[in-house]
């Protein structure tokens, strides 16, 4: 008898626990990661969160002319494995922030030595590493929640995002 009662217990403690267990909703801007290449030895990773539309229209979001961490939630995060140059100037291995000034014609994308900061707010200049400006393109087809790829490039790798119908195309020179 008393091992039944023991077994009882036993599992009425492990369901109790199973079911007591609560887990968070998923994030309405989830976190994602590129890295390039692929497969292989990694040269670049950025680490962003992804926010949507959901009916808004990007102006509702992210203002134009200010600075902004290039997504949701903690701010962008970019990873050089090897030295690149990224407008003009050569950036040290190593985790940068990816922050950006989304204009009309052209977005402003700038690299910074301060990470895991929480939006712009701790957002010091004097910490940028490197500045290049970058033509704004529009697509036909609408991007729901703001996008980043990778891809080969002449001399390096592009940095691609986009979001709504907006693409623009940041290159950086490996080696």
């Amino acid at each position: 008898m008393k091992k039944i009662l023991f077994f009882v217990t036993l599992i009425s403690a492990l369901s109790f626990s199973v079911q007591a267990q609560k887990f968070k909703p998923l994030d309405k801007s989830p976190l994602d990661m590129i890295e390039y290449p692929s497969s292989g030895q990694k040269k670049v990773r950025v680490i962003y969160s992804r926010p949507q539309l959901r009916g808004r229209q990007i102006a509702d979001i992210v203002q134009v002319g200010e600075l902004w961490r290039t997504g949701a939630n903690e701010s962008t995060e970019i990873t050089f494995y090897e030295s690149v140059t990224f407008g003009g100037k050569l950036i040290s291995p190593g985790s940068y922030t990816l922050y950006s000034i989304p204009n009309e014609n052209q977005w402003t994308i700038i690299i910074n030595t301060a990470t895991h900061s929480w939006g712009t707010y701790s957002y010091n200049e004097s910490n940028d590493v490197a500045r290049v400006k970058v033509p704004v393109t529009e697509s036909r087809k609408s991007v729901e929640a703001l996008s980043m790829t990778f891809e080969k490039g002449t001399d390096g790798v592009n940095l691609h995002i986009g979001w709504d119908d907006i693409r623009v195309s940041i290159p950086i020179k490996l080696g």
